[in-house]
């Protein structure tokens, strides 16, 4: 465990692992971590044979936000953002590859803002939630002003975001800020056995998917409704493509290539 904190990767099979390790700070982020973790998700969006990303924290908690110093200050670190890499909040580049987040205990400003640039949560039981930055005479920076809001609806986004409170893993499901909550030290083996499931799947079919989808989030329907042609394109011809039609004559589980 480093003292200054890190991010490390693990690879299992078609499944790229993403973990926040600064346990002793409560996973706080540091410019550095930040990099780190933008490094990552470039790694996982750009390797061919990784087609599914899983972000989980090491210790108790999943991340009580900046290390606040280190980035706001007279003391602030230099950040440095590599050109052509994956945006961590996804409010530039985004991950092509599908990414389901594993959260536990205290899951705070920024932790909220990774876990919606995602795209499925598994929370922990034991997880707290609070997007308080309005309390610190701030507000949300990395997305959650809108994406909170297309993800929970209008009064809950503006309920949780003004009141700047901290609520429950039952709460976060049921206005659909998670998608699963689970006892809590099994959020990480529960988002890895969802990795998967999803890696069972055609990659290009999924990845397409996402892209369709964050069409239609970004520029309306009109836009994702001209996106089919592209996503007909991409999957039709493909070997997976015939492989998934090909299982289902023979009567057995496709194994997809990517390809």
């Amino acid at each position: 465990m480093s003292a200054e904190g890190t991010i490390r990767t693990e690879t299992h099979d078609r499944i790229f692992k993403i973990i926040i390790d600064n346990p002793a700070k409560k996973n706080a982020f540091s410019p550095a971590m930040m990099e780190q973790l933008s490094d990552a998700l470039t790694e996982l969006h750009n390797t061919e044979s990784l087609w599914v990303g899983v972000i989980c924290a090491e210790g108790k908690d999943f991340t009580a936000g900046l290390d606040m110093p280190r980035f706001f200050g007279p003391n602030a670190e230099k950040r440095n953002f590599k050109e052509g890499n994956v945006d961590v909040f996804g409010l530039q580049k985004r991950c092509k590859k599908p990414i389901v987040t594993a959260v536990q205990g205290i899951v705070f400003t920024i932790g909220i803002e990774l876990m919606l640039a995602g795209d499925i949560v598994v929370a922990a039981d034991d997880a707290r939630f609070c997007q308080m930055e309005s309390r610190r005479g701030i507000a949300p920076l990395g997305g959650a002003h809108f994406r909170f809001l297309s993800r929970t609806g209008w009064g809950n986004a503006m309920y949780h975001l003004f009141l700047c409170d901290e609520f429950t893993a039952v709460r976060a499901k049921e206005i659909g800020l998670v998608q699963e909550v689970v006892p809590a030290g099994q959020q990480v083996e529960r988002a890895m056995a969802l990795a998967r499931i999803i890696a069972g799947n055609a990659p290009l079919g999924i990845q397409v998917t996402k892209e369709a989808a964050l069409k239609y989030v970004e520029q309306g329907e009109a836009a994702a409704i001209a996106y089919i042609p592209k996503v007909r394109e991409r999957v039709l011809g493909s070997a997976d493509a015939r492989e998934g039609i090909q299982s289902f004559i023979e009567r057995r589980a496709a194994v997809f290539q990517g390809r």
